[in-house]
């Protein structure tokens, strides 16, 4: 039933069909390929919570227990949908490191492309990655991603701590942009017309309260986006302050090596 809380995917089945044969047809004619595609175009469309096994089957036109055989449930499916959906995020494991401007520019590459799967598929921000099975595509962006960050004298554990840094902002700025969507979606408003909307009211309440500088910073911002968030300016600007301050963990990490080589 569409809206019903999908059950907890088991761990082994999921990365067994994550690295098993996707294109390989059963006796319906289905494939695990066909059956994610039609789910991510559905959840594209009306988000993963609406998102069922009957309404896959219906696009598909077949019954529905006939996905049965191939997917287990709605939360195996959540994760082949994961994974398939970061598929085409890099030609190659390579890609990232070939960007001009060094690691920095890696970096900045990586954030962008991540920022377009994000705002391609929203649903994503639904899904608790924190234990997601890892499937091929998934550990194939995470090679790509860390490779631009070796060598450069972080640790192992710094390589990561850095690449986790630079895709949780994108990832929160993102999820951000994609309520900032859903409000103006559902409210018919867009944010410059919202804003115009509130603006007077707003101006005349925060005036000569005990809010000073929160009344003049928000007037600003809103008076300069013509809405409480920039979602672009947010990533652009946060990305830089954070590539900023890796530059310096790295400048420290290359003069650390030194003074142990000399």
């Amino acid at each position: 039933m569409a809206g019903r809380k999908a059950a907890a995917p088991d761990p082994a089945r999921s990365l067994a069909l994550l690295w098993g044969s996707h294109a390989k047809a059963g006796r319906s004619g289905l494939t695990v390929r066909a059956i994610v595609d039609a789910a991510i175009e559905l959840a594209d469309a009306e988000g993963l919570e609406a998102l069922s096994m009957r309404m896959v089957a219906d696009r598909l036109k077949v019954g529905t227990m006939s996905l049965y055989t191939h997917v287990p449930g709605k939360g195996e499916l959540t994760d082949l949908m994961f994974d398939r959906a970061y598929g085409d995020l890099y030609a190659d494991a390579d890609e990232p490191s070939q960007q001009p401007g060094g690691w920095r520019g890696a970096l900045e590459f990586i954030a962008r492309r991540n920022w377009e799967i994000l705002t391609a598929h929203p649903w994503i921000h639904e899904v608790p990655t924190m234990r997601t099975a890892l499937g091929p595509n998934i550990t194939r962006k995470y090679e790509a991603e860390l490779r631009p960050l070796d060598g450069l004298g972080l640790t192992d554990v710094e390589m990561d701590s850095a690449l986790t840094l630079v895709l949780t902002h994108v990832q929160g700025t993102a999820r951000a942009g994609a309520e900032q969507l859903r409000t103006q979606r559902d409210s018919g408003l867009t944010d410059e017309e919202w804003w115009r909307q509130i603006s007077p009211t707003l101006t005349t309440v925060m005036s000569g309260t005990h809010f000073p500088v929160a009344g003049r910073v928000g007037t600003a911002v809103g008076e300069h986006f013509q809405s409480t968030l920039d979602p672009s300016h947010a990533l652009t600007f946060g990305l830089t302050t954070i590539l900023d301050g890796l530059t310096q963990l790295v400048s420290a990490r290359a003069q650390d090596q030194q003074d142990h080589a000399g």
